[in-house]
């Protein structure tokens, strides 16, 4: 079923290419967000700057994890646990994970690490986990909490020592993926990390452009070279986002994740993507609906509409580099 449903999903894009609005086929991957919040005061997350200022402290309920992975558990391939919350402050989340892994789904994770303890890093690995993507953004404290602001430098390193302890421990075959933002704090340390990311614990390395906000008129964090920004000046001397040659020259591309797959909050809204981190374009709530109706229904299908007309001028898919 998920190769059937992977083929009706590129028969959909490609349809959507000509115009044409036809899903009938379920996502073929899901962001699911355990925890709607956080322990960091990241500059440039919504989370963390408490910008979700109604929004209490939420665990996504076992009973709407449960109900979505019936509902994807034979279709999709990939089940990612995280959106913009701290994924790790649910309780439940090994077993979480466990679950998706008995049904076949490649799962992944992402933390900054400052509730990675032995014992979850243990629980983390044993549940089948495939990646957990651990971000640091900066080798020493200061540079460090230049960014992953009210962190700890020392908690993450250590988070990153067990599990490489528990991979080795249980001869699992976890990718632990050390993920670093490319900073103008953290650039002169770009070198040591790419040789000693082993010794670390971590068994890949990623480097990644940061998304700012205010980056008109220049940002404080933006890296000193311009290659490694999402942001290029212009001639007016303002910056604008740098997008793929596709993006620039062929606008009405639509974008493929709204075809692919979905975002659910702790609270059970579904989100077109990962960039509506203010739910401003909501396709309902799954505690009213099944996955399938809201997928299916008029809200996504008219905004995948608007995306294919006017995508360029949605005030989130500016912000997109994709």
């Amino acid at each position: 079923m998920r190769v059937i449903n992977t083929l009706q999903c590129l028969w959909s894009y490609f349809l959507s290419l000509l115009g044409v609005v036809r899903v009938h086929h379920l996502p073929t991957f899901v962001s699911v967000e355990p925890a709607n919040y956080c322990q960091l005061r990241c500059p440039e997350c919504p989370v963390g700057q408490r910008v979700h200022a109604n929004n209490k402290a939420k665990h996504m309920p076992l009973e709407v994890f449960s109900s979505l992975l019936e509902q994807v558990g034979k279709t999709a391939h990939t089940m990612q646990f995280y959106f913009q919350g701290e994924p790790l402050l649910h309780p439940q989340l090994p077993p979480m994970i466990a679950s998706a892994h008995a049904v076949g789904l490649y799962t992944i994770v992402s933390t900054n690490a400052q509730a990675l303890t032995a014992e979850l890093a243990d629980a983390l690995v044993r549940s089948g986990l495939n990646r957990i993507i651990v971000s640091i953004d900066g080798f020493a404290q200061d540079s460090y909490a230049a960014y992953r602001v009210g962190g700890s430098l020392g908690k993450a390193l250590a988070g990153l020592r067990y599990l490489s302890e528990a991979r080795q421990r249980h001869h699992a075959h976890i990718c632990i993926e050390l993920q670093v933002l490319r900073l103008q704090t953290n650039e002169n340390e770009w070198q040591w990390i790419r040789r000693h990311y082993r010794e670390l614990g971590a068994t890949r390395l990623v480097f990644k452009t940061a998304q700012l906000y205010d980056y008109q008129h220049g940002h404080a964090l933006m890296p000193s070279n311009p290659r490694y920004s999402r942001y290029r000046k212009t001639k007016e001397g303002t910056y604008r986002l740098h997008r793929s040659w596709i993006r620039r020259h062929w606008v009405n591309t639509p974008c493929y994740r709204l075809w692919s797959g979905c975002v659910i909050t702790a609270e059970g809204e579904v989100l077109p993507c990962c960039y509506d981190k203010m739910g401003q374009y909501a396709f309902g709530s799954l505690s009213h609906n099944t996955l399938a109706a809201l997928w299916h229904g008029e809200k996504a299908n008219a905004f995948r509409l608007r995306v294919i007309n006017h995508g360029n001028s949605i005030p989130i898919c500016k912000e997109c580099d994709h």
